[in-house]
């Protein structure tokens, strides 16, 4: 089946075809000139280029005044040029005269929207993406699997912040959370049950909780702890899954430092 053109001529004798009942379908723009009008020579090929650049949301029809007189008549032609934008099987708008090409697309725009929407994409989801959900979901050999099968030319960035979350997963820090948290209550000041226990919260993929301790220890102490507890933060803002949770922890962290 031929695809019907996006420009095309139009006479007394198809008129009504071509563009009233057109203008069913799709909106059609009627360019009214004559040969002998210098300003539709000029208009002509910028009408020409903007029905491409919208792609099919309306078509160009043209119509020699000086050979279809009844239209011209019927529509009360008196200067040309003058453009006439057609749907639904009637006029909807037009506009006299060779406009710049910036005011014909701000007219265009009123009624069809910027020629520039592009219709959005649905997202592509590639071995990356499933294994970042398999780790969600704890799936951690399938994410391995499908993270060893990606060709090494391939593997970039990603690859290896979730391999580092993969390994972050698989080994289990030693440790009773339970007791790990009486011990801070007891003493605020446990940095080594704080950090213990921030290690567990990363390993089950709660880092928020993780960044909270840390950014305790870094609060309370002044010198080894803090930097341990920053360097450790940093390493973890690469792995983190949650944009936001990494924000707050970057956003605490340089605060906590100045």
């Amino acid at each position: 089946m031929t695809t019907p053109p996006l420009s095309y001529d139009v006479s007394d004798a198809d008129f009504e075809t071509a563009v009233l009942d057109r203008s069913l379908d799709v909106p059609v723009l009627l360019d009214c000139w004559a040969p002998w009008c210098g300003p539709c020579r000029s208009l002509g090929p910028i009408l020409e280029k903007l029905v491409q650049a919208y792609g099919g949301r309306f078509v160009l029809a043209k119509l020699n005044t000086d050979e279809s007189p009844q239209v011209a008549q019927a529509m009360g032609i008196r200067s040309i040029p003058q453009v006439t934008l057609f749907a639904g099987g009637r006029p909807v708008d037009q506009f006299m005269g060779a406009l710049p090409e910036g005011q014909i697309r701000a007219f265009l725009d009123r009624h069809l929207g910027p020629a520039d929407e592009q219709p959005e994409q649905e997202p592509q989801w590639g071995p990356l993406d499933e294994a970042e959900a398999l780790l969600g979901e704890g799936a951690l050999a399938e994410a391995q699997a499908l993270l060893d099968a990606i060709p090494e030319a391939e593997r970039e960035e990603r690859h290896a912040k979730l391999l580092k979350r993969l390994a972050l997963a698989s080994q289990a820090p030693a440790g009773d959370p339970v007791a790990l948290a009486a011990r801070i209550a007891a003493n605020p000041k446990d940095f080594d049950a704080r950090f213990a226990l921030a290690a567990l919260h990363a390993h089950r993929g709660d880092f928020g909780s993780a960044f909270e301790q840390l950014l305790d220890i870094v609060l309370r102490d002044k010198a080894e702890w803090r930097e341990k507890a920053r360097v450790q933060m940093v390493e973890w803002f690469e792995v983190c899954p949650d944009p936001e949770v990494v924000s707050h922890g970057r956003r605490y962290l340089g605060m906590y430092l100045n």
